[in-house]
């Protein structure tokens, strides 16, 4: 019996007959799909029966796994509970796209490999599915991983319960594994992503400042190090805020001050914390020690990167309150210039340890 193959429109594929072929998957069948490297086979990774199916079709070894697909780069961390910022650095800079990475699982002892692909028709397969989603090549072991679904069916007709012709893979290569098992990151696989690429982002050193509402007490920080360390390229400089819902410019006199030193924040906009950006950032420069709790509510395993700025500064009080940079919003122009040189105070300490 052939495999039923269902045509969908590759940019905006058709809801009805992504569902339809979730369904299948939910009862434990096999289905190909197209992702921006090659095409697919989808299984239920949680389905001991699907998963059994699934190797005997790709005639894969026992001893070889699975990676599996997800939609959204912070559900990476349902997964594993390792926190190295160089895998939260090269997931949040080529997801969605071409690469897997092995991580401890939460499981004890076992790895598993993960990826975001870079295609409407894979995401929207991963969402209808409403499961964690095994995804190998649809072609046998051994085989070229195929580029479209007639290449795919070639070999797998008959054998899975339906294909997505969603028109061929734009890369035609399968993706860049990198493992992050071991102390030492290590390329797999090189796919489409040279590994000279993985290295450079992994090996960039992120600090990020974080106050309220990223419009006053952070932005001077975050412009002020970016001119201290202008010719340092193995540094990115962020800022963000806790408590921020829209993003906003910065305020008029924070643009103001930093306009007298020689900065100009005119195009700054804020952007809230996120679990991506707290994973992947080195240092944590915050603002108060509310700041520091509410991050660490929302990401435990960063506790050991977050410092008050305070805490580098050459006077920082006799401890609690007088750690804090006191928010200069809704006070006259002088609390923004007394905020602007304590945090110039600490960010000159800064630059000497790094």
């Amino acid at each position: 019996m052939k495999t039923p193959v269902i045509k969908v429109n590759p940019d905006f594929p058709e809801t009805d007959k992504i569902a339809q072929c979730g369904a299948v998957i939910r009862k434990g069948g096999l289905v190909i799909f197209p992702t921006e490297t090659v095409y697919g086979i989808a299984a239920d990774f949680n389905n001991p029966s699907a998963m059994n199916r699934l190797r005997d079709v790709k005639k894969r070894p026992p001893d070889k796994p699975f990676s599996i697909l997800i939609a959204q780069k912070g559900h990476l961390s349902n997964y594993t509970s390792r926190c190295d910022t160089a895998i939260y650095k090269v997931v949040d800079h080529f997801w969605p796209g071409p690469l897997t990475v092995i991580v401890p699982a939460k499981e004890e002892g076992r790895t598993i490999g993960v990826r975001m692909p870079a295609h409407s028709v894979a995401l929207r397969l991963i969402q209808e599915s409403q499961c964690c989603l095994a995804a190998p090549s649809a072609n046998l072991e051994g085989q070229p991983a195929p580029r479209t679904c007639s290449e795919a069916l070639k070999d797998l007709d008959g054998l899975v319960d339906m294909a997505i012709d969603g028109g061929p893979a734009q890369y035609g290569q399968s993706s860049t594994v990198a493992d992050f098992t071991q102390a030492r990151p290590g390329i797999l696989r090189e796919g489409f992503i040279p590994k000279e690429d993985i290295e450079k982002v992994m090996n960039m050193k992120i600090i990020l400042f974080v106050c309220t509402g990223n419009s006053c007490r952070s932005v001077m920080a975050e412009y002020l190090l970016k001119k201290m360390l202008r010719d340092r390229r193995d540094i990115e400089i962020l800022s963000a805020g806790t408590a921020v819902f829209v993003r906003t410019p910065a305020s008029a006199e924070t643009i103001h001050v930093l306009s007298r030193e020689g900065l100009d924040a005119s195009r700054h906009l804020s952007q809230p914390i996120t679990d991506m950006l707290l994973r992947k950032a080195d240092l944590i420069l915050v603002m108060t020690g509310t700041h520091r709790q509410q991050i660490l509510e929302k990401v435990p395993s960063v506790e050991s990167r977050v410092y008050l700025l305070r805490e580098f500064a050459s006077y920082s009080g006799a401890g609690g309150k007088d750690m804090d940079v006191p928010d200069p919003i809704a006070k006259p122009a002088e609390a923004y210039e007394e905020c602007l040189l304590t945090i110039k105070d600490a960010l000159n300490k800064i630059v000497r340890l790094i």
